[in-house]
């Protein structure tokens, strides 16, 4: 993971910290990219997303927002009750750092709009670039879009792409009225 271009002593600590048990099997970043179906190198890169925005938690001055993708690998990382507590945040963030889920409505929603940007600001103004697409997508997509889509094991469900489920149906009903056309020729 290449390090951003500053050179703190919290940033230097969370670029040298790894998540999760020293000699695991399976390591925090596998898991992450199982439980997602994520490649093995978008997980690491969605780790460096995910310190980065701890990074801005501490030192933004502002509350901040993470993209879909780094709250899946707080949500995780919090799994990991006793790194997290006892170790990440003691002694790499040295404060702690609380997740709180939305309590919905409409202010609520201007309000996490309002962070999102804020976050990609300090972002900015933090790392010197904006952050990659990838990963921290435009508000109306991480609010708007992507809420409404649902995790699923592709080992549990067949997925069909929309595109060629219309298709489907569309050639039943031609099927269909072509059976009918013989049926009503024949009879």
């Amino acid at each position: 993971m290449s390090a951003p271009a500053i050179s703190t002593d919290l940033w230097q600590r969370l670029a040298a910290y790894e998540i999760g048990p020293d000699g695991a099997v399976l390591s925090f970043a596998n898991r992450l990219a199982r439980e997602n179906h994520w490649d093995a190198d978008f997980a690491k890169r969605v780790i460096l997303e995910y310190k980065r925005f701890c990074y801005l938690a501490i030192t933004a001055g502002h509350e901040v927002t993470p993209s879909d993708a780094v709250d899946q690998a707080w949500h995780l990382h919090l799994t990991y009750s006793r790194d997290y507590w006892d170790v990440f945040c003691r002694d790499v963030l040295q404060a702690d750092l609380h997740h709180g889920p939305t309590a919905g409505g409409t202010a609520e929603r201007a309000r996490y709009y309002d962070q999102y940007a804020a976050t990609f600001r300090s972002y900015e103004t933090a790392f010197g670039a904006p952050p990659p697409p990838d990963i921290w997508p435009g508000a109306q997509r991480r609010f708007k879009v992507d809420p409404r889509g649902r995790r699923v094991n592709p080992k549990d469900v067949m997925i069909l792409d929309r595109r060629f489920a219309v298709l489907g149906a569309i050639g039943w009903v031609m099927l269909g009225i072509f059976i009918a056309v013989v049926a009503g020729v024949v009879f």
